[in-house]
């Protein structure tokens, strides 16, 4: 067995979207979308997308970062769009200094979204009043080093990350990696809060959390983590403003048109 195949791949069962799809209060959807989208599938996303990121997907140099860039942008568009019974080309966004996005100010400021993209998957998740972050990686080994750990992870998760069998030790590696990541992403105040100021809890069995939160003891309570079994070679995971609600997830494209145009 791969050596990052290990207890990460969370059980994730992934719905078909179609037109009836809505977006309860107390749910939380995430929605992925793999790289291989058809032609005409990049196309209507493309035509959704402002000046600004049609020019921005062309100027990349790698056909695999021009699709993640459309295909982020124009689902993000058209879920969106369609949670607010809008047009997606019509949508305005802005970013605060660390460059989350958000909706402009309109008629529901309580619509937040985030995504995430590495590898074959991008991730996009969605909720109504609860602030969020999703994080994906693809996991590689040589990435995965003790080294790596102890600049970006705290003594403690370092020590907890060392004392498990050497072949659980990438995927391991990579729950903490995606947790503290789509913590610092819901957040929206980038590296600017110190990556050893905070603990998740990672190892083989844990429910994922914020175990310590030294920066505030608050926080620990604030917000709830999840794992997400995205596809093979991939960690990902969840942070979520408040409790007492649902996850639910999705595959794009939805098995209907949402807007008469997939």
């Amino acid at each position: 067995m791969n050596a990052c195949s290990e207890y990460t791949c969370a059980t994730t069962v992934w719905h078909r979207g179609s037109q009836r799809y809505e977006l309860p209060p107390d749910e939380v959807h995430v929605w992925r979308a793999n790289l291989q989208q058809s032609p005409n599938s990049l196309a209507s996303l493309t035509q959704v997308l402002s000046a600004d990121e049609r020019a921005r997907a062309k100027r990349y140099h790698f056909e695999a970062d021009r699709r993640r860039s459309i295909i982020g942008h124009g689902v993000s568009r058209m879920l969106l769009a369609h949670c607010l019974a809008a047009a997606p080309e019509g949508l305005q966004f802005i970013y605060n200094e660390f460059g989350k996005p958000a909706l402009a100010p309109g008629p529901s400021p309580h619509l937040h979204f985030n995504i995430s993209h590495s590898g074959e998957w991008i991730l996009i998740a969605l909720s109504f009043g609860r602030i969020l972050g999703v994080d994906v990686e693809r996991k590689r080994e040589d990435m995965a080093t003790a080294e790596i750990a102890a600049r970006f992870f705290s003594p403690t998760e370092c020590s907890t990350l060392a004392a498990l069998p050497q072949v659980q030790r990438c995927a391991a590696f990579f729950a903490c990696w995606t947790r503290k990541e789509a913590y610092l992403k819901a957040r929206g105040d980038g590296l600017s809060l110190p990556l050893d100021q905070f603990d998740v809890a990672f190892a083989p069995g844990a429910e994922p959390r914020l175990v310590t939160t030294r920066h505030d003891p608050a926080e620990a309570h604030r917000w709830k983590l999840g794992a997400l079994g995205v596809g093979h070679g991939h960690a990902a995971a969840l942070a979520v403003e408040g409790a007492n609600w649902q996850l639910k997830c999705w595959d794009w494209p939805p098995a209907g048109p949402l807007f008469g145009q997939m």
